[in-house]
This record gives C-alpha cells, structure tokens and sequence, in this order.
C-alpha cells in the first residue's frame, strides 16, 4: 500500500441505504414522470451508467419517497438478483426500490466514480452467511474495506479506468454481435426448414405420438439426496442442465414416474414460463421424473424424435407455441393446445437426412459459440484484473 493511501470502512465514505418500498397502487404510475428503479432494471444494464427505468411514478407518487441523486451507486440487496453482483451508478435523479442498496459517496474524501469501479470487486457471495435466503445487511456493506487514495490520484485512476474500460467495453461489443449471428445463423437454418409451404402431409402432434402428458402438479416433498426430479429449467434445447435438481423419495418417484414413464426417445418441451425449450430423453442416463413445466411427448414410429425436437426450436414453431401460451398466474400452453398443433410428415428417410444436416450445423455452431463465450470470458478477466491492480495502487 503507498505511503498516502488509507484504509477505511465504505460506511466512513459513503451514506449506505436501501430504496423505497414499491408503491402498490397502479394510479400512482399512471402518466408518471420520474423513474423508479428495479432491481430488472438494474439488471438490464448489469454494470455501467443507468439512465432510465421502466416504471415511472407520477406526482402523487413519489410524495413521502426519497429522491436519490445522480452518482447514487445500487446494488441488489436481496433474492437470488443478489449473486448476480450487478452494480450500476445512476446518470439521473430518480426513486429506488427497497431491494437495492443504495450507496452515496461523500466526495470529498472518495469520487462516486472510484466507488462504484471498486465495488465491481465486491462479491455478494463472500458477504452473505445463509446462501439459501440471499440478503445483504447494510451494516455489513458499511463494513467493506477500501483503501482510499488523495482525491487527485482518485481521479486519475478514474480516468484511466474509463480508457481502459472503453476499449474492452468496444470489445466485448463485437464479441458479443458475433456471438448473437452464430446464434441466429442456427435459427435461420431451422427456418428455412420448416417454414417451407411444400409440405404436403401435416398431422396433428396427438396423431403421431402414442402419449402426451406432463410431470407431476404436486410435486413430492424434496430431501437431500434420492432420486432426480427435474422441472422446465432443466431442460434446455437439446440436452439437460442436471444442475439444481429436485431430489426425491424412491416411492414417490416410482408414483410420479408412473404418469410419463420416461423413456430413450422421448421428446421433453418446456410447456410453463418460459415456451419451447426442447431435446430429446437421451440414452444411457438414470430415470428422472418430472414436474408439470415439462410436456412429456413419445412420438409413434412414423415421426423421428430428433426431427420433431428441431422442429420445435424452429421460429414457425417457437412462434406459435408462444402466441397460444395463456398467462394466469405463469405463462404456459395447454396440453390440449399442444395436441391440436401441426406437425409436417415427411419420410423417415428424408426426416434423418435433415436431421444429420442439422446436427453438423449445430456442431460447428456451438464450437464457434464457445469460442466467442470464451473470448467474453477473457475480456470480464482482463477487467477484473485491472480493477485489482488499480485498488492496489499498481495501475
């Protein structure tokens, strides 16, 4: 540490608080004017400058709230946002949700710029105790060390971490566009397929599978080991994330296996929250059961599981099931609805001729994927790093 920097508390440098509680009468946003920031908002921009929100509280609205200034840093304080460690500095004056932790600084001894880089470093994970209930205490965040250089060395650091961040921020920018055409190349090669008119036989989903049903509406008591059960945010397009599982007794496993009975071939679709998700029950894997987020579809001979699974993460498809998606209390698509969809038949041959077509364009997809991620994952390191050798006085 130099000889003029200091180690103090971020509580000595900053006023450390929490937002407001949302107002839950829906009139006090009508024609509103002035932005109250969520934690989704904060989300949307994850680190950097937030220059809006999405709700806006009118007049009557923001009477007893307090008004944060520009240069107020947020970071999420409670629920899972918290391990997201999204950290935002505000570029206008606004309200703010009691989920995030606000965070002033006193500029005359730290720049609101220098904090907010510096609470980058911070980690939520290292300062909660119970990871289960995710929560940040304020008397915890008042205790995070700094080291606080002079204002004037502040300020240089400042700008050269703007420098440096500018160019990395450009970066990861084209980085992440090409990612994005990766992703959307696979999607256009799904749409030149099946979104051809030539098809000349459709049936309906229910004529060519022998059963379609969904998991478990009440799932069983979860326990710490046993055997899996899984939910729509397991599956993802073709395979299955075996993170975050439901484990469960064998009795009630063998009971909620009995209503899909989960074979090889399968095809598993995500049917609530979140429409479309789809791959096919692979071979050589444990059982699982399912609850009811998951549509459990064991086609007939004359339709190719693979095939069908591709044709649902097409965009006709991927369009269709979310413009017949109900929303109650969660968005979801019924099994009945499910049933009546068009599928188009071709010959098994011609089925896995587009199937061994897809898979390699799918292949080479994700390795320029990962290599794209990889350099993103390169670029948050090279940040990290520099944020490091700036709070340590080596920048």
């Amino acid at each position: 540490m130099k000889h003029d920097w200091e180690i103090k508390k971020l509580g000595d440098v900053a006023d450390i608080g929490a937002g407001n509680s949302a107002p839950q009468d829906k009139s006090l946003f009508v024609n509103g004017l002035y932005p109250f920031i969520r934690t989704s908002d904060v989300g949307k921009i994850k680190i950097g400058k937030i220059n809006s929100a999405s709700d806006l509280l009118n007049d009557e609205g923001i009477k007893k709230l307090k008004k944060y200034p520009i240069g107020t840093i947020l970071l999420p304080k409670s629920g899972a946002s918290t391990f997201l460690n999204h950290r935002v500095i505000m570029n206008m004056t606004g309200y703010v949700s009691s989920h995030l932790a606000t965070v002033v600084p006193n500029e005359n001894y730290a720049l609101k710029e220098f904090i907010h880089y510096y609470l980058i470093l911070i980690k939520a994970q290292d300062l909660i105790q119970d990871h289960a209930y995710p929560s940040l205490k304020l008397s915890d965040i008042k205790e995070i060390p700094i080291l606080i250089p002079p204002i004037e060395v502040q300020k240089r650091i400042v700008a050269k971490l703007d420098q440096c961040f500018e160019s990395i921020d450009k970066a990861r920018a084209n980085v992440e566009k090409n990612l994005q055409n990766a992703k959307d190349l696979f999607q256009s090669q799904l749409n030149q397929i099946f979104s051809k008119q030539d098809f000349s036989i459709y049936k309906s989903l229910d004529e060519i599978s022998y059963k379609i049903t969904d998991g478990s509406h009440n799932p069983p008591k979860a326990q710490e080991s046993g055997l899996m059960m899984l939910s729509g945010r397991n599956i993802k397009d073709n395979g299955i994330d075996y993170t975050k599982v439901r484990f469960i007794k064998e009795h009630d496993f063998n009971s909620e296996n009995k209503r899909t009975d989960i074979q090889y071939g399968d095809v598993l679709l995500t049917i609530v929250g979140t429409i479309g998700r789809t791959t096919v029950y692979p071979k050589d894997v444990p059982k699982v059961a399912f609850q009811r987020s998951v549509a459990v579809i064991k086609p007939k001979d004359l339709i190719n599981s693979y095939f069908l699974s591709y044709c649902f993460q097409s965009p006709p498809y991927q369009t269709q099931m979310n413009q017949k998606a109900r929303e109650v209390a969660q968005k979801g698509i019924y099994l009945k609805t499910l049933r009546k969809m068009l599928i188009p038949i071709l010959s098994l041959e011609s089925q896995k001729r587009i199937v061994k077509k897809l898979d390699k364009f799918k292949n080479h997809n994700q390795i320029l994927q990962s290599n794209y991620q990889q350099e993103l994952d390169a670029l948050d390191e090279l940040k990290k790093s520099i944020l490091e050798k700036a709070f340590n006085g080596e920048l």
